[in-house]
């Protein structure tokens, strides 16, 4: 499984080549990719494990 740190900078290499080309269906598909990445990193962010009130409700 690749760490966060490395899909963050694919995902910013993947922005930096949409910015460089000219064609707008290859930028449109760099900046897919780059979203694929960001929600992969987005799935591992850590849960917030911290104990809560009995009174509080759980964000959804």
């Amino acid at each position: 499984m690749a760490s966060r740190e490395y899909l963050t900078r694919q995902a910013a290499t993947l922005l930096k080549f949409a910015k460089t080309t000219t064609d707008t269906n290859v930028a449109a598909g760099f900046l897919e990719k780059a979203a694929d990445l960001k929600n992969q990193v987005d799935e591992r962010e850590p849960r917030d494990r911290s104990p809560r009130a009995p009174d509080v409700e759980n964000p959804a």
